[in-house]
């Protein structure tokens, strides 16, 4: 016999797995090329040489594919920083994790090692500069084995406003092919034609989750503090090393592909807590999926709201996500 609690959690589970399929829909439908929905079965099954199938299967599938994994990697990350700091307003990019995968960025556009190895230093060069902060910042709050989460905190605040200030020196260095570059990298997208990165991204998000969901009874009680949390019997320091480290990779993996993308982990986890409640259980995969309906969602907008050009992604989920958020405040449902 299901418990109410039980069957809450599977329709909101099912609720949010439809609003996942309609927002895919939705963009594999929308676009300069408008393709009505009762055509798309046809075209997949018997217009394999036309250009609608070359459409939908070659640019806005990948698309939506890496939309989801993104937006739901973000949010998870956040949704494990947010329980292993107790912080309402820690999210991925906090830790400054962001900041050194931008500036690795700037470096491979500024000395043009793209021209060496191909597009793929973009995001190669990235995910070096995420992984050089994530070791930073562990290494330099690490006491007697123990991750000190405050200090980690504004550890990554101060490393992540120090990479800001080298973009901007290096913004202010570079020609103007390349400060456009920097520019459009930085504010996020989802135009990203390689395959195997999508494949990487994909992968990766759902092995964040399959890791993080051993650790929902932690995280639960982590929330009530940490000697609370030793007390019933929780490794708290190993348990916040793989947390970290997860979230870590989750964040440097998404930035290294899509750029900076901000506001999906720090609004979503607000929202889905709203309807589910603190219970990382349930929070989880109810944050996962969130963000990659999120995540659709403002990429359609991005794609068609001055179409034919488009605006970058990170742009439209920093409006929508910050108007959100003021709106949650307002009505005191954000308890910071």
């Amino acid at each position: 016999m299901m418990t109410p609690q039980t069957k809450k959690w599977l329709l909101i589970l099912f609720g949010l797995s439809v609003l996942v399929a309609a927002m895919g829909l939705l963009a594999l439908c929308t676009g300069s090329a408008g393709i009505p929905i009762k055509q798309i079965p046809d075209i997949l099954l018997n217009g394999k040489d036309t250009a609608e199938y070359s459409i939908l299967m070659g640019i806005r599938l990948p698309r939506i594919l890496l939309g989801m994994s993104i937006g739901g990697a973000l949010s998870l990350a956040g949704t494990l920083l947010q329980g292993m700091f107790r912080n309402p307003l820690v999210e991925p990019y906090t830790l400054g994790i962001s900041g050194g995968a931008s500036l690795g960025v700037c470096v491979n556009i500024l000395f043009q090692f793209y021209a060496v190895i191909g597009i793929i230093a973009y995001p190669l060069s990235g995910f070096i500069g995420a992984s050089i902060v994530i070791f930073l910042v562990y290494s330099l709050n690490r006491n007697n084995q123990n991750v000190r989460s405050n200090r980690m905190l504004l550890t990554g605040v101060m490393i992540s406003y120090v990479a800001s200030s080298l973009v901007m020196l290096l913004m202010a260095l570079s020609g103007t092919d390349d400060l456009q570059n920097i520019i459009l990298w930085i504010m996020g997208s989802l135009d990203e034609p390689n395959t195997t990165l999508i494949k990487i991204s994909c992968m990766g998000s759902l092995a964040g989750l399959f890791i993080s969901y051993f650790f929902c009874m932690d995280l639960n009680a982590l929330a009530l503090g940490e000697e609370e949390a030793a007390n019933l019997g929780i490794n708290t320091t190993r348990s916040k090393k793989i947390l970290f480290i997860t979230a870590s990779f989750l964040t440097g993996l998404s930035v290294a592909v899509a750029g900076i993308i901000m506001f999906v982990g720090l609004i979503v986890p607000h929202f889905v807590r709203m309807m589910t409640g603190p219970d990382h259980r349930i929070l989880l995969v109810g944050s996962f999926l969130a963000g990659a309906a999120f995540l659709t969602l403002s990429d359609v907008i991005a794609r068609v709201i001055i179409a034919p050009l488009e605006l970058p992604v990170g742009v439209i989920t920093g409006i929508i996500g910050g108007i959100m958020f003021i709106w949650a405040l307002s009505r005191k449902q954000v308890t910071l």
